[in-house]
């Protein structure tokens, strides 16, 4: 008889759990899992089948109010058996009473919702495989790399866009790294947005993006397009912005794929008109 057992992954399995990601079609950065694994080192779960890895989720807790959940992926060949349903429903009880946020497949919205998810609005991820639109030039002297100094204004500003604090997820997402950058703009002494350029397995990620305005987003997305050099470029744009719908196609960038954001609970009240790119599908 199969036994089926559920715990936290260590950073071995967390790496396979990418490698699931990657074979979903999901794009995962390069550098992705560390970052991941420092938000919450517990809130990425496996379920396995007799000892051998099935299934994967994360649930990773800010604070004591919040949650997020994603990589939810059962191995295909074990699908249909209950299996990611099991861990699914092991990990929402994990999580208490907390409120939970998720970027899921627009297909399975309907699951969702019989959990008690509901729709908050469309994320749409735009591509492109153009070669820089903006040409090297004088370097915008308000963009600055984003380093020890500038890490607590931009762990303030993350939040107030992203609807929770996560600060151990920042240190390890701008801390500098062979496959990622970070720059934040600054103006008159006033941190007006910031970004993060990733490598991803195929191309490169821009996550977050978020921006007082247009124009400020602009600049950002035109030095990431710059460095991206002839990588395919990637960007996540919450649908309600239509200003950031608008920047991407200006940029030459076109819709390939689209999530649902839902939240169990009560939803973080988010500026969207000032997040051009969020993080990840993984964590928000």
């Amino acid at each position: 008889m199969s036994s089926l057992t559920i715990r936290s992954m260590t950073p071995a399995e967390l790496d396979l759990a990418v490698e699931w990601a990657a074979a979903e079609g999901w794009n995962p950065g390069l550098e992705d899992a560390a970052a991941f694994r420092a938000a919450d080192p517990d809130g990425f779960r496996m379920a396995f089948l007799d000892d051998e890895p099935a299934a994967c989720i994360s649930v990773v807790r800010y604070g004591e109010a919040f949650a997020f959940l994603g990589f939810y992926i059962c191995r295909p060949p074990l699908r249909g058996r209950g299996i990611g349903y099991a861990l699914w429903q092991d990990s929402l009880d994990w999580l208490g009473e907390r409120g939970i946020g998720l970027d899921g497949v627009v297909d399975q919205q309907a699951n969702y919702r019989k959990a008690g998810f509901v729709l908050a609005h469309r994320n749409v991820r735009y591509a492109s495989d153009l070669l820089p639109l903006v040409e090297p030039g004088e370097r915008d002297p308000a963009l600055l790399p984003i380093d020890a100094e500038l890490a607590e204004r931009i762990a303030a500003y993350d939040s107030a866009h992203c609807g929770w604090a996560r600060p151990r997820f920042l240190e390890a997402w701008l801390a500098p790294a062979e496959t990622r950058h970070g720059t934040a703009l600054v103006e008159d002494g006033e941190l007006r947005g910031y970004g993060v350029l990733r490598q991803a397995r195929e191309g490169m990620k821009v996550g977050p993006l978020f921006a007082a305005d247009a124009r400020t987003a602009e600049r950002l997305l035109s030095d990431f397009t710059i460095r991206a050099g002839n990588h395919r470029l990637f960007l996540d744009v919450p649908e309600p912005n239509a200003a950031g719908v608008a920047l991407a196609r200006d940029f030459g960038l076109e819709p390939v794929f689209e999530t649902a954001r839902m939240y169990r609970g009560p939803a973080p009240d988010l500026p969207l008109e000032e997040v051009f790119g969020i993080t990840s599908f993984e964590l928000g």
